[in-house]
């Protein structure tokens, strides 16, 4: 089975449309530093108690892949507060196949060798923006309850009820936007950054999940 994706190509269609990205921002009503938080750190091995989850829906992930070439930054690549582009010094790519065992879309993680910063889901739907809408609210439920929190209905960030709740939002304001990328920012949720991008493409639409620590 051919696990492979070309994910440098679709990532570089986010980077190069974000620029005329329309966005909008929201933050998780946490608690004062001086309480405990849920303080998870995710690492690499977190992948796969990931894949365990995403086989419970039927949706295959393969075991992670190093990326050690220049090829790094089409894969593990992220915008700052100040939307300048950062490429980590390490990255692992996984490809996703869904219950048909068609290509899905990727997750990749990472950081330095050591330790990970960040995360990356994007899943490549088609032909409408809501085509796959069960995969994607599962994949980055997935990604969001393993890699931050299982805590979305107790803080509510952004008074968002549920992460589904947050996906719906955006896809609203992006169906209502001329603009070809959408980008939704969470912070302060668990001590981390979350975004959401939506792309359009070709007769077909990125959703991009980005978890910063």
């Amino acid at each position: 089975m051919n696990m492979k994706i070309l994910i440098p190509i679709l990532i570089g269609v986010v980077v190069l449309l974000a620029i005329s990205a329309f966005s909008f921002s929201v933050e998780s009503k946490s608690k004062p530093i001086s309480e405990p938080t849920y303080e998870i750190d995710f690492t690499y091995s977190d992948v796969n108690r990931i894949i365990e989850i995403l086989a419970t829906q039927n949706i295959v992930m393969s075991l992670p892949a190093e990326i050690t070439d220049h090829t790094i930054g089409q894969y593990c690549t992220f915008f700052d507060d100040e939307d300048i582009r950062k490429i980590v010094k390490y990255c692992i790519t996984t490809a996703l196949l869904d219950s048909n065992g068609k290509p899905l879309g990727n997750i990749n993680m990472g950081g330095s060798p050591d330790a990970s910063t960040m995360a990356l889901a994007i899943i490549d739907v088609s032909p409408f923006l809501d085509s796959k809408e069960d995969e994607v609210d599962f994949v980055f439920q997935t990604m969001i309850e393993t890699l931050v929190c299982d805590c979305w209905e107790e803080k509510r960030p952004g008074g968002f009820e549920s992460i589904h709740q947050w996906l719906k939002t955006a896809e609203e304001h992006y169906l209502e936007s001329p603009q070809t990328t959408l980008k939704s920012k969470i912070t302060g949720l668990d001590e981390k950054q979350l975004i959401l991008e939506i792309t359009a493409k070709e007769e077909a639409y990125l959703w991009t999940l980005i978890i910063i620590k």
